[in-house]
């Protein structure tokens, strides 16, 4: 049978003019490869920028982080931090207070959010490498520093190190209505300011970090947190980690690790990228349609010789597959041809960075690239649906001619 189909579909084919069927041909593969190319291009890009993001989120965010599953704040008694630190795979336990608080440098003021770390954050070297400016330190002989975001930096002009003028930190007290005392009204403590991060926008332009005890005394918080931070030891899995924090905490705490703590932010970039995925399938299905005039004009044109095929023998299975083939043919060809082009574009960017993010102060200098052998997958599968659907209309009508001869 396999003898039978080639010699067929050779015999067509090879009667084949050079005509207006055969540039139609040529431009259905040149327009499934660029559309190939574009969809391998543009997911690597998606995936790119998840990294990018991860790694960032990553330097500012903890492993793990333990939040109360009801309410703001839990407190942070010695039973439940020694339970923690218990847990097989903890290194580190850093006490959190954060919220929001209002701060005045000179006279420039801004709202932004204060977060409490207890001593051992330095331990956490996280965001070590991330100081642009000044000192990394919470205290040092007994003197409380801040470490603020260079986009506060910024805003409020300050001078990093500067032991002249203090940041003014206030918080808006929580109190019953019909209190006359204004200063019962608010909290503020001064603080200087050691050192400045770096990061993303998002946490440059809102964090100020400071001590444990700083941020309990303003916020009057007490031995409540708001959450804690996790450090695992070095060689141990995370996930494994995670678990076992949650049968120790139960489910009065929840327990999250990178992914989940921006879960929203992940599922939406997910969420672009499929819905870009089917967009540019969709224009992929498009550059196929001319595969299917392609095919229709081949059949039409081949009536002659196709029953030619049916008085040697040839039954309608036959025809059909031999349409189907070369639809086939075409598409993936096309396909591989705008794979291996989108992957070389991918591994220009990566090394070279032929495009840049067009901004000085972007955190990388090209846009970020990951390939991932799912999408080169997903890329064929789509290629495969679309070429059966649209090759199965022309090989019907082209095995008609042998049934028609048959009568």
């Amino acid at each position: 049978m396999k003898l039978e189909f080639f010699i067929a579909r050779r015999y067509l084919l090879s009667r084949r003019k050079k005509n207006f069927i055969n540039i139609i041909s040529i431009l259905s593969l040149v327009g499934v490869a660029f559309s190939a190319a574009a969809i391998i291009i543009v997911l690597s890009v998606f995936n790119g920028l998840g990294d990018l993001l991860r790694s960032l989120n990553n330097s500012f965010d903890p492993e793990i982080k333990i939040e109360a599953t009801l309410g703001k704040t839990f407190s942070a008694n010695d039973s439940l931090l020694n339970a923690i630190k218990a847990v097989d795979g903890v290194e580190v336990v850093t006490e959190v207070i954060e919220d929001y608080a209002y701060v005045r440098y000179r006279d420039a003021n801004q709202v932004i959010t204060l977060k409490g770390v207890s001593e051992n954050f330095v331990d956490q070297k996280r965001i070590d490498d991330k100081i642009v400016a000044g000192e990394f330190k919470l205290s040092k002989e007994d003197v409380q520093y801040a470490i603020i975001g260079r986009g506060v930096q910024y805003t409020l002009s300050i001078a990093v190190g500067d032991d002249m003028f203090p940041l003014q930190v206030y918080y808006i007290n929580d109190v019953k209505a019909g209190t006359l005392n204004p200063s019962r009204l608010y909290s503020r403590k001064n603080i200087l300011v050691g050192a400045a991060f770096s990061i993303v926008q998002n946490f440059d332009e809102n964090y100020v970090i400071v001590p444990l005890s700083f941020a309990q005394e303003l916020l009057r918080y007490d031995d409540k947190r708001t959450s804690l931070e996790i450090k695992t030891k070095p060689g141990a899995d995370v996930f494994t980690v995670q678990s076992r924090l949650k049968k120790v905490l139960g489910d009065k705490y929840t327990v999250l690790n990178h992914e989940e703590q921006h879960k929203d932010l992940y599922r939406l970039l997910k969420m672009e990228k499929l819905f870009t995925f089917l967009a540019l399938s969709l224009l992929l299905g498009i550059s196929s349609i001319n595969i299917f005039f392609s095919l229709m004009m081949l059949a039409l044109d081949k009536k002659k010789d196709i029953s030619i095929l049916a008085a040697m023998g040839a039954d309608e299975g036959l025809i059909r597959k031999i349409f189907v083939t070369e639809g086939g043919l075409i598409a993936f060809g096309g396909a591989l041809l705008g794979l291996i082009l989108g992957g070389i574009f991918c591994w220009l960017q990566l090394n070279y960075g032929l495009i840049s993010m067009g901004m000085e102060t972007s955190v990388t200098e090209g846009y970020p690239i990951k390939v991932e052998t799912i999408d080169f997958i997903s890329t064929l599968a789509v290629v495969s649906v679309l070429t059966f659907l649209i090759s199965w209309r022309p090989a019907v009508l082209a095995s008609r001619s042998v049934s028609v001869h048959n009568l």
